[in-house]
């Protein structure tokens, strides 16, 4: 008889061991938050600031979730990192998220960073006053980049093309370097290499106040992130709402941590934070809109699309909606 009991509880015992396996596995896929840590990488740009924030005022861990930020300056490390899943999202340009979706890397964008507003321009040297004189002229910036899009839109503006400069490949902290040791006549860069260059070798020829709208910074996550892992992608999002609001309230602080955080001095944090916009919950809100009334975002992000076409550096022509999440807001 003590035989069958044991035997009989033994066989209860894998079954309830069965059953919790499957409700463990049910919630898993319901979006449960998970223990791994998601991990972002970014290049040092003073707009990626608030993860930093929201990292060292323990917004992250307040909402449940463990957060890893990398940084890495090349944009081809970046996309190769996220196309392997050694990384899960990207902080980044709106027009390099269309880029990596033109390419088979699946990313949708959940959280507006900030608009560029003076913050990335062309630096050019001394004689050089108009963007027509940039012909058969050295020009630094990063293929595939935003730089890139910034470069073809003020050339089409003066009349000219790609193929009217030489172009020179570099990430855009190193074409401002390059710039700034003069070993290029212009380049396309962010700041602080705006200011540094102007001062090193020549001046800032235009910026995004003279071309705005192009330029807006974006945090996105791979797709098959998103849909494993949902419950973990709303409490980023709900942390980087409560990080700009701490901002907004504690501003000096903030851009202390932010710019120990990026690894770049406060002065200079505070002087490039002055060319860009950072965006608010309630700005994001406005900006990603809903799915009956579509913000002004999924028409930027229209634009990055047909102008890269048209410039033929895509092939693929992605769609908006597969680009942009508004769900998470």
């Amino acid at each position: 008889m003590k035989k069958w009991v044991v035997m009989l509880c033994s066989f209860m015992l894998i079954v309830a061991l069965a059953a919790c396996g499957k409700d463990q596995a049910s919630s898993d896929a319901n979006g449960k938050k998970s223990s791994e840590p998601l991990k972002v990488t970014l290049p040092t740009w003073t707009g990626y600031g608030p993860l930093f924030l929201a990292k060292e005022k323990g917004f992250f861990e307040k909402n449940g979730i463990d957060v890893e930020l990398s940084i890495v300056e090349g944009l081809a490390e970046r996309k190769q990192a996220l196309a392997s899943g050694k990384i899960d999202g990207m902080a980044t340009a709106l027009d390099v998220q269309v880029t990596l979706a033109a390419s088979d890397i699946p990313v949708q964008v959940v959280w507006l960073l900030d608009d560029s507003y003076g913050g990335d321009g062309i630096l050019v040297k001394n004689g050089i006053n108009d963007v027509k004189d940039l012909k058969g002229k050295t020009l630094a910036f990063e293929v595939g980049s935003t730089s890139h899009m910034l470069a073809l839109t003020a050339l089409k503006q003066g009349g000219l093309t790609e193929k009217d400069v030489e172009v020179i490949q570099m990430s855009a902290g190193d074409a401002g370097a390059a710039f700034a040791a003069g070993k290029v006549d212009a380049a396309v860069t962010w700041e602080p290499w705006l200011s540094k260059g102007s001062e090193a070798n020549g001046k800032v020829l235009l910026t995004t106040k003279d071309l705005p709208g192009i330029i807006v910074d974006t945090i996105s996550f791979k797709e098959d992130v998103i849909k494993k892992r949902p419950e973990d992608v709303k409490a980023f999002v709900k942390a980087m709402s409560e990080a700009m609001a701490y901002w907004k309230e504690n501003k000096d602080e903030a851009d202390k941590i932010m710019a120990k955080g990026l690894k770049i001095d406060t002065k200079e944090f505070v002087a490039t934070e002055s060319g860009l916009k950072f965006l608010t919950k309630d700005e994001n809100k406005e900006l990603f809109g809903s799915e009956s009334n579509k913000g002004s975002i999924y028409q930027s992000t229209e634009n990055a699309i047909q102008f890269y076409k048209e410039q033929n550096i895509i092939k693929k022509e992605p769609k908006v909606e597969d680009i942009i999440n508004s769900s998470f807001q």
